[in-house]
């Protein structure tokens, strides 16, 4: 078998598995709530395969150096979720949807054209973070009606996702970690659900889910952190494993402080 050939299916591979369990928790999130749907779609569901496959080709540096960005962008991804929630109160999809990408692709040029260190992408994520969810807590809780998931749907997403992996997985090497972190954690979880929320149950409910993963973001900055400090001294495969249990790990809290009546 040729180099070529190999690589390619080993690529589609990659792909298909990490479409699938995508495909799995995203479905489940959202028919359980704004709360639940939020955590769940903030998990690294999208971005921790890709940063297996990536950490299959590159050391634990490379891995370490993404994870520093990735944590820069997530204050992107915040300002990116609050803006379609702010606008989807009276907007449409198409609306909501591009506006809020066009002031993530802004943003983003930024974060890849400044150099980061680990103090200056947690204070952006303090600033923005606290900023964002003061103003998403009066749009969190909106009933969500039983929505009915159709097959092109899930296509739809599945190809989304699984595009993702195969441009960063295949651009690793000429992008190198900054643009890898970048693009290892696009908000393609969130568009997805955007998409189908809004078409079958309106702004509101769709908005109420972005609105409570401005707070599932802040796990995810956790998450990233922690996979930057222990991917060089402990491998990659244990620092993406303790990133996972950190992202984890915070929506539990999240889940168990609201059910026992603390405000978060």
């Amino acid at each position: 078998m040729s180099p070529d050939l190999q690589f390619a299916l080993i690529l589609i591979l990659r792909m298909a598995i990490t479409a699938g369990f995508v495909l799995a928790a995203t479905v489940t999130a959202e028919r359980a709530g704004p709360l639940v749907g939020g955590l769940v779609a903030t998990l690294p569901l999208g971005g921790g395969p890709v940063y297996v496959f990536l950490a299959l080709d590159h050391d634990a540096a490379f891995i370490a150096a993404s994870a520093l960005n990735s944590l820069a962008i997530n204050a992107v991804n915040v300002i990116f979720a609050l803006t379609y929630a702010l606008l989807a109160q009276k907007r449409s999809l198409f609306v909501s949807l591009t506006l809020a990408m066009l002031v993530w692709f802004a943003l983003a040029w930024v974060v890849y054209a400044l150099p980061w260190t680990v103090t200056s992408a947690l204070l952006v994520n303090v600033v923005v973070l606290a900023a964002c969810i003061s103003i998403a807590r009066p749009l969190r809780n909106v009933p969500i009606p039983r929505i009915y998931v159709r097959w092109y749907d899930l296509v739809l997403r599945a190809a989304m996702v699984a595009a993702l992996v195969g441009v960063v997985v295949t651009l690793s090497f000429r992008i190198g970690p900054g643009g890898s972190g970048i693009l290892a954690i696009f908000p393609i979880i969130l568009i997805s659900v955007q998409i189908i929320l809004h078409r079958q149950v309106g702004g509101k409910p769709s908005a109420a889910v972005m609105a409570n993963a401005v707070l599932g973001l802040t796990g995810f900055a956790f998450a990233c952190i922690v996979l930057h400090v222990t991917a060089v001294p402990f491998g990659s495969a244990i620092g993406l494993s303790l990133a996972l249990a950190t992202s984890v790990g915070w929506s539990l809290l999240v889940l168990l402080a609201r059910r026992h009546g603390i405000a978060v």
